[in-house]
């Protein structure tokens, strides 16, 4: 494993540069270091695929034992994209020791900067429970980039690619759900049905619906699970047993069910289990979506989470609920109306368009 750092780096890890090594750009990285809300963050940039992995809030003593988190944490990468263990392991194990370089060429510093630049976007995202931080390095390498030629490519779209040759065989294979999602509107069928990896969280799977059903992430939500657990009106249920919320801002504690933080949480930790379970997303307006498990696929091979098929419209952001819904189609369905021509340019501002399953997939492949 070839570690290629800037200056800056190699000061801090007190140490001089070995020279007249090669690698295999699959398994060459530069590395930078800066920082990031006030913490110390070591930035990689795969030379081959321009996949980028993020080291953060690292203290004098982790530069110690450097070789070891670099290690984990391309590790955790990998991990996070859901590639097969024994493709990890290989890549690891073909990788030997780790050596440290000077940075090859300003095209290869260039694109490292371009990197840190991504992951300075996603500063948000950055956790300080542990060094490692896959989900900021995974959201930096979706940047469309430029491939030094005539074309643009994804990062992790090419890390699969090469990682697929190095293993000679398909790098995924995943547990998934099949998951019916209809959003409960009166008098307007909206659905979506999606296949959904399970080792991403509840977290991640608030964005899926989000793309899937074109929402514009304006306001909380929460998950929550009933007792019994089978399809129907959510009316009909008894109780909640358990709601997980998007943060504390959203965090209450009623004394008739538990509730957690959804942070972190697998969808594997309580799918295919139990079967079903309901999405509120703005609590103003109230949109609530039934979630029912339909069947668990043991062989998924893709990465990312995909709609089979779909019917219906979402409301607009912001629309007042199902009343302003209905008085929102109401105005569109009369040209005549004096507010129509507002109510339709601020309908495109909000989003509200027909559902289109190709455009559907193509940010659900981006999730």
């Amino acid at each position: 494993m070839l570690i290629q750092c800037t200056k800056k780096l190699l000061d801090q890890l007190n140490m001089k540069a070995e020279s007249g090594f090669e690698e295999e750009p699959l398994f060459s990285w530069h590395a930078n270091l800066l920082t990031i809300n006030r913490r110390k963050t070591v930035v990689l940039v795969n030379d081959l695929t321009r996949y980028t992995v993020v080291l953060y809030g690292l203290m004098s003593k982790d530069f110690k034992r450097m070789d070891e988190l670099i290690i984990e944490a391309i590790s955790d990468a990998l991990h996070e994209e859901g590639i097969k263990e024994e493709v990890i392991e290989r890549y690891i194990n073909h990788a030997h020791k780790v050596t440290y370089t000077k940075t090859k060429d300003r095209t290869h510093v260039s694109r490292l900067n371009k990197g840190c630049e991504y992951v300075q976007v996603y500063s948000d995202e950055l956790e300080t429970q542990k060094i490692s931080n896959p989900k900021a390095g995974k959201l930096a390498s979706m940047f469309l980039v430029s491939d030094g030629k005539t074309d643009y490519v994804y990062p992790h779209e090419e890390l699969f690619k090469h990682l697929e040759t190095f293993a000679g065989e398909p790098i995924f294979r995943l547990k998934a759900v099949q998951l019916k999602v209809s959003l409960q509107l009166e008098g307007h069928n909206v659905w979506r049905r999606l296949v959904v990896p399970l080792h991403r969280t509840f977290t991640d799977l608030h964005e899926i619906l989000q793309a899937a059903f074109g929402w514009k992430d304006y306001h909380l939500h929460e998950f929550t699970f009933y007792e019994g657990g089978k399809s129907g009106q959510v009316t009909s249920f008894p109780k909640p047993v358990l709601t997980l919320a998007c943060g504390e801002e959203a965090y209450y504690n009623p004394s008739q069910h538990e509730m957690k933080l959804e942070s972190g949480i697998k969808l594997s930790e309580y799918l295919p289990d139990r079967q079903f379970l309901t999405y509120t997303y703005d609590f103003g307006d109230d949109w609530k979506h039934e979630i029912e498990v339909e069947k668990t696929i043991e062989d998924y091979d893709a990465p990312h989470p995909i709609c089979l098929e779909g019917q219906g419209n979402t409301p607009p952001e912001d629309v007042g609920g199902t009343f302003g819904y209905e008085h929102f189609l109401s105005i569109l369905a009369n040209p005549n109306d004096p507010d129509y021509q507002h109510m339709l340019q601020w309908g495109r501002e909000q989003g509200y368009e027909e559902f289109e399953l190709e455009r559907v997939n193509w940010l659900l492949k981006r999730r």
